[in-house]
């Protein structure tokens, strides 16, 4: 196996992790669309750069990948997917992938990152329906949220909400925020979440939009200055 950073957005490696995030994941609609990766990764804005990194069997079989941006503003990192085929989990894929993704974001920075977030449905929010079709695609939302903590990633303690994509175009509340620092750590910087999804937020809100859902999430951390990293989900 290898891991690659993708470059070319002719790449057709981009078209065989766009059929596996169809494949491993309940609601596909929900993730950036692969046709959109080239586009994306020949942006030159410098606030926010995206990157695409796989992993390939020898035989050049697309086997997993993680979509990922690079946010100047916050000096940190986002992780807008990762998956893996069913046929290639077990095999230290995603921590391939996960160690890339940090030294790609590490080179973009010119330094060590505070660290990298993404978000994650949390299973206990899930419909019935949802999770009918979490099976339906073999996949298990405890064990997803496992994999993560075994990468490095902690919850962040406090309410998170994507502003829009839910119910009638409304917030996002299945999911929660996942940050892995750099170097081992019991809390993040309430300053440095908020400057994240601010910085996050702008590139499909607006500005103006995306400063106020940050500065409502920062309510929503009551004065603390940070947020401890609990376990993404209980031990099997």
């Amino acid at each position: 196996m290898r891991i690659r950073e993708v470059t070319d957005p002719n790449d057709p490696a981009i078209a065989a992790f766009g059929r596996i995030q169809d494949a491993v994941y309940f609601d596909p609609h929900a993730l950036i669309p692969s046709r959109w990766f080239g586009p994306l990764l020949t942006q030159t804005d410098g606030a926010r750069r995206n990157f695409f990194v796989v992993a390939e069997q020898d035989d050049g079989t697309v086997v997993g990948g993680t979509f990922f941006h690079y946010l100047a503003d916050a000096d940190s990192g986002f992780s807008s997917f990762m998956g893996v085929a069913q046929q290639a989990r077990g095999q230290g894929v995603a921590r391939g992938l996960h160690e890339a993704r940090f030294a790609v974001l590490e080179r973009a920075a010119g330094h060590t990152l505070p660290g990298v977030f993404i978000d994650v449905v949390n299973p206990e929010r899930l419909s019935a329906d949802d999770l009918a079709r979490e099976r339906a695609v073999g996949s298990d939302p405890w064990h997803r949220l496992r994999v993560f903590g075994h990468l490095g990633f902690g919850r962040v303690d406090i309410r998170y909400e994507q502003p829009v994509g839910g119910p009638n175009g409304g917030p996002v509340t299945i999911l929660d925020l996942l940050f892995c620092p750099s170097a081992p750590a019991p809390s993040v910087p309430t300053a440095l979440v908020v400057r994240t999804m601010r910085a996050y937020w702008t590139g499909w809100l607006g500005p103006k939009e995306a400063d106020r859902h940050a500065r409502e999430l920062e309510r929503r951390a009551e004065g603390r200055a940070t947020l401890a990293l609990l376990p993404p989900a209980p031990e099997a």
